[in-house]
Protein backbone atom coordinates (compact mmCIF):
# COMPACT_ATOMS: atom_id res chain seq x y z
CA UNK A 1 0.00 0.00 0.00
CA UNK A 2 0.96 3.23 -0.77
CA UNK A 3 2.11 5.67 1.48
CA UNK A 4 -1.21 8.07 0.34
CA UNK A 5 -3.41 4.88 0.45
CA UNK A 6 -1.90 4.18 4.05
CA UNK A 7 -2.95 7.48 5.01
CA UNK A 8 -6.51 7.40 3.54
CA UNK A 9 -7.55 4.22 5.59
CA UNK A 10 -6.29 6.06 8.70
CA UNK A 11 -8.42 9.01 8.29
CA UNK A 12 -11.85 9.39 9.77
CA UNK A 13 -15.37 9.24 8.27
CA UNK A 14 -15.98 12.71 8.37
CA UNK A 15 -12.53 13.74 6.97
CA UNK A 16 -12.72 11.55 4.23
CA UNK A 17 -16.30 12.79 2.81
CA UNK A 18 -15.18 16.25 3.26
CA UNK A 19 -11.52 15.26 1.07
CA UNK A 20 -14.19 13.48 -1.22
CA UNK A 21 -16.42 16.77 -1.28
CA UNK A 22 -13.46 19.13 -2.03
CA UNK A 23 -12.34 16.93 -4.71
CA UNK A 24 -15.70 16.80 -6.38
CA UNK A 25 -16.45 20.77 -5.91
CA UNK A 26 -12.75 20.93 -7.71
CA UNK A 27 -13.47 18.54 -10.88
CA UNK A 28 -17.32 19.08 -11.19
CA UNK A 29 -18.41 15.70 -10.49
CA UNK A 30 -21.22 14.26 -9.22
CA UNK A 31 -21.29 11.09 -7.16
CA UNK A 32 -23.50 8.39 -6.16
CA UNK A 33 -24.02 4.90 -3.96
CA UNK A 34 -25.91 2.01 -4.37
CA UNK A 35 -25.52 -0.05 -0.87
CA UNK A 36 -26.80 -3.07 0.35
CA UNK A 37 -25.37 -4.59 3.34
CA UNK A 38 -24.16 -0.53 4.90
CA UNK A 39 -27.79 0.62 4.86
CA UNK A 40 -27.11 4.06 4.09
CA UNK A 41 -23.71 4.65 5.70
CA UNK A 42 -21.82 5.48 2.63
CA UNK A 43 -24.79 8.33 2.09
CA UNK A 44 -24.87 9.57 5.58
CA UNK A 45 -20.98 10.05 5.69
CA UNK A 46 -20.99 11.84 2.68
CA UNK A 47 -24.05 14.16 3.99
CA UNK A 48 -22.90 14.92 7.34
CA UNK A 49 -20.59 17.29 4.92
CA UNK A 50 -21.96 20.46 5.05
CA UNK A 51 -22.87 22.00 1.25
CA UNK A 52 -22.63 18.06 -0.21
CA UNK A 53 -25.92 18.86 -2.32
CA UNK A 54 -23.20 20.51 -4.53
CA UNK A 55 -21.64 17.17 -5.12
CA UNK A 56 -24.31 14.40 -3.98
CA UNK A 57 -28.25 14.28 -5.25
CA UNK A 58 -29.22 10.62 -4.69
CA UNK A 59 -27.89 7.51 -2.88
CA UNK A 60 -29.53 4.11 -2.50
CA UNK A 61 -30.33 1.65 -0.22
CA UNK A 62 -30.86 -1.30 -1.88
CA UNK A 63 -31.42 -4.56 0.58
CA UNK A 64 -33.12 -7.00 -0.93
CA UNK A 65 -32.87 -8.54 -4.40
CA UNK A 66 -36.69 -6.84 -5.85
CA UNK A 67 -35.15 -3.61 -4.51
CA UNK A 68 -32.24 -3.69 -6.37
CA UNK A 69 -33.39 -5.16 -9.95
CA UNK A 70 -36.75 -2.20 -9.24
CA UNK A 71 -34.81 0.60 -8.61
CA UNK A 72 -30.71 -0.28 -9.73
CA UNK A 73 -31.61 -2.56 -13.12
CA UNK A 74 -29.50 -5.56 -11.61
CA UNK A 75 -31.34 -8.84 -13.54
CA UNK A 76 -33.01 -11.49 -11.89
CA UNK A 77 -31.03 -14.14 -13.53
CA UNK A 78 -27.40 -11.97 -12.51
CA UNK A 79 -28.93 -12.47 -9.12
CA UNK A 80 -30.19 -15.96 -9.14
CA UNK A 81 -26.68 -17.22 -11.01
CA UNK A 82 -24.38 -15.18 -8.75
CA UNK A 83 -25.65 -14.11 -5.49
CA UNK A 84 -26.06 -10.69 -4.33
CA UNK A 85 -22.95 -10.60 -2.99
CA UNK A 86 -20.51 -10.79 -6.16
CA UNK A 87 -18.56 -9.34 -8.33
CA UNK A 88 -21.20 -9.16 -11.53
CA UNK A 89 -24.19 -7.73 -9.04
CA UNK A 90 -21.68 -4.81 -7.46
CA UNK A 91 -20.69 -3.70 -11.23
CA UNK A 92 -24.75 -3.90 -12.28
CA UNK A 93 -25.59 -2.05 -8.99
CA UNK A 94 -23.00 0.85 -9.70
CA UNK A 95 -23.87 1.06 -13.32
CA UNK A 96 -27.69 1.27 -12.68
CA UNK A 97 -27.10 3.72 -10.09
CA UNK A 98 -24.99 6.12 -12.32
CA UNK A 99 -27.21 5.55 -14.96
CA UNK A 100 -30.77 6.83 -12.98
CA UNK A 101 -29.21 9.53 -11.07
CA UNK A 102 -26.92 10.89 -13.88
CA UNK A 103 -23.99 10.88 -11.38
CA UNK A 104 -20.42 10.88 -13.02
CA UNK A 105 -18.68 8.21 -10.47
CA UNK A 106 -20.17 5.89 -8.08
CA UNK A 107 -19.52 3.32 -5.73
CA UNK A 108 -21.84 0.32 -4.42
CA UNK A 109 -21.39 -2.26 -1.82
CA UNK A 110 -22.98 -5.66 -1.19
CA UNK A 111 -22.04 -7.89 1.29
CA UNK A 112 -22.48 -10.53 4.45
CA UNK A 113 -22.24 -8.10 7.67
CA UNK A 114 -22.92 -10.65 9.86
CA UNK A 115 -23.68 -12.52 12.84
CA UNK A 116 -25.65 -14.85 10.55
CA UNK A 117 -25.82 -15.56 6.88
CA UNK A 118 -22.51 -16.47 5.89
CA UNK A 119 -21.56 -19.70 3.71
CA UNK A 120 -18.31 -21.58 3.40
CA UNK A 121 -18.12 -19.38 0.03
CA UNK A 122 -18.82 -16.39 1.44
CA UNK A 123 -18.13 -16.24 4.79
CA UNK A 124 -19.41 -13.02 7.20
CA UNK A 125 -17.29 -10.11 6.31
CA UNK A 126 -17.38 -10.47 2.77
CA UNK A 127 -17.84 -7.08 1.19
CA UNK A 128 -18.02 -6.66 -2.97
CA UNK A 129 -17.13 -2.90 -3.42
CA UNK A 130 -17.42 -1.44 -7.13
CA UNK A 131 -16.66 2.00 -8.45
CA UNK A 132 -17.57 3.39 -11.66
CA UNK A 133 -19.78 4.78 -13.42
CA UNK A 134 -23.10 3.84 -16.12
CA UNK A 135 -20.49 2.52 -18.57
CA UNK A 136 -17.35 1.08 -16.49
CA UNK A 137 -16.89 -0.11 -13.05
CA UNK A 138 -13.85 -1.69 -10.96
CA UNK A 139 -14.90 -4.39 -8.10
CA UNK A 140 -13.00 -6.10 -5.42
CA UNK A 141 -13.74 -8.53 -2.80
CA UNK A 142 -12.79 -8.03 1.08
CA UNK A 143 -12.97 -10.04 3.84
CA UNK A 144 -13.51 -7.91 6.91
CA UNK A 145 -13.31 -8.98 10.51
CA UNK A 146 -15.37 -7.93 13.31
CA UNK A 147 -19.06 -7.67 14.87
CA UNK A 148 -21.65 -6.52 12.13
CA UNK A 149 -21.04 -2.88 13.22
CA UNK A 150 -17.43 -3.65 12.67
CA UNK A 151 -17.95 -4.99 9.06
CA UNK A 152 -20.56 -1.99 7.83
CA UNK A 153 -17.94 0.79 9.22
CA UNK A 154 -15.44 -0.52 7.61
CA UNK A 155 -16.72 -1.18 4.17
CA UNK A 156 -18.28 2.20 4.23
CA UNK A 157 -14.26 3.61 5.01
CA UNK A 158 -13.17 1.54 1.73
CA UNK A 159 -16.33 2.82 -0.37
CA UNK A 160 -14.92 6.63 0.43
CA UNK A 161 -11.70 5.80 0.19
CA UNK A 162 -12.07 4.37 -3.07
CA UNK A 163 -13.99 7.37 -4.49
CA UNK A 164 -10.96 9.66 -3.23
CA UNK A 165 -8.20 7.14 -4.93
CA UNK A 166 -10.48 7.44 -8.21
CA UNK A 167 -10.62 11.49 -8.15
CA UNK A 168 -7.25 11.96 -7.20
CA UNK A 169 -6.20 9.52 -10.15
CA UNK A 170 -8.17 12.26 -12.57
Amino acid sequence: MSHSAASLANLDLNTLAERLGRLCREQGVMITCAESCTGGGVASAITSVAGSSDWFETGYVTYSNAAKSRLLGVSEALLETHGAVSREVVEAMVAGACRDSGAALGVAISGVAGPGGGSAEKPVGTVWLAWGNDQDAEAECHRYSGDRFAVREQAVRESLVGLVRRLEAR
